[in-house]
Order: structure tokens, then sequence, then C-alpha cells
């Protein structure tokens, strides 16, 4: 594909990522002049006619949000049977790289990087778009510390076919909502749940649900609560905590209302840390991201006290049944 053209506008560049669903290469927008990512389907996804129809629909609506928390959408086509997404690229990382990378990162940084992904998902929310798999991957931070969230639609265009592979299945299952899990109809408070997950993991250092395979792990976000996040940080702010929890709530009715509220949240904790002196807080919209080479305390990171194999293990069990029909349409797979 380097060097290649597509619809005599797009040259590609250079691969940049590698999906299960998906090569992503960056290309020079020969009419506007600008470097793009272009998002390009694999062939095996290309072949099937009503994916593809879903897939340009849903890439369509997603072009509609227009928020500096959400990776903009160009364009979408076809060319010679490729089947491609124009995006805003973004330079920078995606957050599961940041978080392999950073044993631990500083409250402030998890209050200021929870905040930019709720601004995004409250606007997308009030447009009536649900994201459907927000996870760390597809949640991207540029170098300038700007938080965006990307690949709006597509977890609504993969429900249509058979063939999700059983990676990309095991990798989202781990930030599935529990009605996700059971292959119900979804709303906005399916994303707030997955953002807590996102959220645990940055305090943690890992998803509160962990297993060999899809069903292990549905299951768990079906029947289980996860363990209290103090185990891993002691000092964790309290109303972060219970945030967090509440995002996590098994019932969608009891998490918080909106993303809007959750944004509300971020801020009153943001305001106070910033009085108290427990972190750099404020009005910023960014998060400040380490310089190159720096090592793993450049990014104001605190240490995270290990944890044993038994606390690993030990989990507390809510009285939901232990199967659920329809238990799930991710794993046919």
């Amino acid at each position: 594909m380097i060097g290649e053209m597509l619809a005599n506008r797009y040259e590609i560049l250079e691969k940049v990522g590698d999906g299960g669903m998906a090569l992503v290469y960056s290309a020079k927008d020969h009419l506007l002049s600008r470097v793009v990512a272009v998002k390009i389907l694999r062939a095996q996804f290309a072949d099937d006619e009503e994916f593809v129809e879903r897939f340009r629909r849903e890439a369509r609506s997603a072009a509609s949000l227009s928020h500096p928390n959400i990776v903009n959408i160009y364009d979408v086509g076809e060319t010679d049977h490729v089947h491609f997404i124009v995006m805003e690229f973004v330079q920078g990382k995606n957050l599961h790289d940041l978080v392999r990378e950073h044993e631990c990162f500083s409250q402030d940084i998890i209050v200021n990087v929870g905040k930019q992904i709720a601004m995004g998902l409250a606007h997308a929310h009030y447009h009536g778009i649900i994201h459907r798999d927000i996870k760390p991957h597809n949640i991207l931070v540029t170098d300038e510390g700007r938080v965006k969230v990307t690949d709006f639609g597509i977890a609504q265009a993969m429900s249509t076919t058979n063939l999700t592979q059983t990676g990309m299945v095991l990798g989202s299952v781990r930030y599935f909502s529990p009605e996700q899990a059971r292959g119900v109809n979804v709303q906005s408070a399916s994303d707030l749940y997955s953002l807590g997950i996102v959220l645990y993991e940055m305090i943690a250092g890992h998803p509160p649900f962990r297993g060999e395979s899809p069903i292990a792990i549905a299951l768990k976000q079906i029947q289980e609560n996860p363990l209290p996040l103090r185990d891993s940080r002691p000092d964790l702010d309290g109303d972060l905590e219970d945030l967090v929890l509440k995002l996590l709530n098994k019932d969608p009715k009891k998490r918080p209302s909106s993303a809007e509220e959750v944004v509300k949240v971020f801020q009153r904790i943001e305001r106070r840390m910033e009085l108290q002196g427990d972190g750099q807080g404020g009005g910023d919209q960014t998060m400040p991201l380490p310089a190159q080479g720096k090592s793993k305390g450049g990014f104001g990171l605190a240490t995270r006290k290990k944890r044993t194999k038994n606390q690993q293990k030990e989990t507390q069990k809510t009285k939901t049944p232990r199967r659920s029909k329809g238990l799930i349409i991710l794993v046919i797979l």
C-alpha cells in the first residue's frame, strides 16, 4: 500500500497501526495539503456487503461529531474494492500503551484523562451516538496531552458480522458492560461502565476482571464486584474511588445519569485537589505527557504497592444468577 493513491487524493505514507478489523496508515491529503490517518478494512470484512454498508453508515454518523475530545472523521470511500475511512491524524499514543509504559498514574492525571473522555462521550451522547467499545486502545493522547476518543460506531457495525476474531473479542470484553455481556441492547450508560473500567485500570494497573476466555470474563462482568481499589492505591482520593465504583454499578440505572454529570464530578474533584495542593487540577483541558526518554517518574507518577497473588484471586460475588440467556453475542466467534 505504501506510495499508492486512494481516490486520486490520499497518498499512503506509512503503516501506523494494525487492528483485527483494519490497517491504519498515515497519508498525505493532496487536496487539502495535510497529513491524515486512513483506516483500510481487511479483505475478509470488505467482502461482506452487509458489513460494509453498516460500516459506511456508522462512519457517516460518527462524522457528524465535532469535538476536541473526539477524533474527527473526514471521509469514507472505496477504491478498487478497498474500503477506507479518512480520519484526523493524531500524533501521540493510545492509552493502552501509556498504561503499559507507566507503573502508575498520579491522581490528577487520572482525573484529567477521565474528564476529557467523559467530555467526548457527553458530546456524542447528546447527538444520540453511543460508542459501545470504550477501551484504552480507542483512547488516544496527543503529544500535547489532549485526549481523543476514536472509533465511534465501529462496534455497532461489527455486531452485524460473524467475522469477529477471538483476539478482538477478548480485548473488548474486558471493558464490556454487564448488559453488553448479556447480549442485550445498550444505552449510553454502557459507555459509562466502560469508562469506569478504564479508570480502574489507570488506578490499579489492570482491568478489574480478567480470565482465560471471553466467556469467563463476561461472566465476571455480570456476576462479580471488583477488588477494592485501595488494595492497589491506599492513598486513593475518596471522591474518585466513589465515582469509579458508581460507574461500575451492575445496574445501569444506578450509574451516573449522564456523561455530563461525570464531567461535573471530575471538575469538582479537580477544584478540590487544586485547593488542597493534591495535584495539578484546575481547568486545564489537557494532561502533561513525559518528555521522550524520561524515566517513568517524569509524568508525576506515584509508585503502586504490589499486590499479592491471593489479593489478585479474591473476588466478591454478587447474587446475580450464574448464567444469563443470550450470553454472549461476542462468543460466537
